[in-house]
């Protein structure tokens, strides 16, 4: 692809593709041609077997510094409920293989609402995360109440929606909205050598412990034992339950094919 596309990505041989926003000149900026792209690589790559892992990122300024607001300043109710741009971003969350956000720069508003559909966030400690959609006269709407509210509890939640102020790659991490913080310049590292970590695992167990954790986090919790116990049981099915099991008795390293 073109560098001049906003959204660019490549399939690694280690089973990691790594998909990038391209738009430095904006800080990354989510205008309406980025989110569709971005959901254009995200649905290319989720029925390719090759890719085990995926890792989402922008640039050291920036991984996206919010929506577009030149798209929206003269919108009214109806062009923005036509738009159905929630659609972007839920193929992005549909997405079986994990996925990694690595976090460099800005993450604010729907840049952050992006990060969220991820599975991983690996911020740099001078990352700045947050939800300022309020001191613009809007809120939220792609998540930014939701999800946030579910990785970091109400009162964190409320303080970063109703301010509008980010919070640093630090603090993001001590209050739950990042997995790891890292220095700056060991985010795109870092990143990729978890993800080929996974990569390396059995697909279709990585795949089963994702579905468990999403679907099991809106659920009761006897639903989602229910839930867990049923993907258990049906990896014993799988050849590479077999191989792992067997590569553990023999002492070598397991070689998993994904069936």
């Amino acid at each position: 692809m073109s560098d001049q596309e906003p959204v660019v990505w490549e399939k690694r041989a280690d089973g990691v593709a790594i998909v990038r926003i391209a738009r430095p000149e904006a800080l990354n900026a989510l205008n309406l041609a980025t989110r569709k792209a971005l959901a254009e690589a995200f649905a290319a790559l989720q029925d390719d077997a090759g890719v085990r892992c995926i890792v989402l990122t922008g640039d050291d300024a920036a991984f996206a510094a919010g929506a577009d607001l030149k798209e929206f300043v003269e919108s009214d109710t109806v062009e923005i409920m036509k738009r159905r741009t929630e659609r972007y971003w839920a193929t992005i969350a549909r997405t079986p293989q994990p996925v990694i956000a690595a976090i460099r720069g800005y993450a604010l508003g729907g840049g952050l609402e992006l990060a969220m559909t991820c599975d991983i966030l690996i911020v740099g400690e001078g990352a700045q995360l947050g939800q300022p959609e309020v001191r613009v006269g809007i809120m939220p709407g792609a998540g930014g109440t939701q999800r946030l509210t579910r990785a970091v509890g109400k009162f964190h939640a409320m303080r970063l929606c109703l301010t509008g102020k980010p919070i640093s790659g630090c603090e993001a991490y001590e209050i739950g909205l990042a997995s790891l913080v890292v220095p700056d310049a060991e985010v795109m590292e870092t990143a990729l050598k978890m993800a080929q970590g996974i990569a390396k695992l059995p697909p279709l167990a990585v795949a089963s412990v994702k579905e468990a954790i999403l679907h099991g986090e809106s659920a009761s919790l006897e639903s989602g034992l229910a839930l867990e116990r049923k993907a258990f049981q049906l990896l014993f099915a799988t050849e590479d339950r077999r191989e792992g099991m067997t590569a553990f008795i023999e002492k070598r390293k397991p070689k998993f094919t994904g069936s």
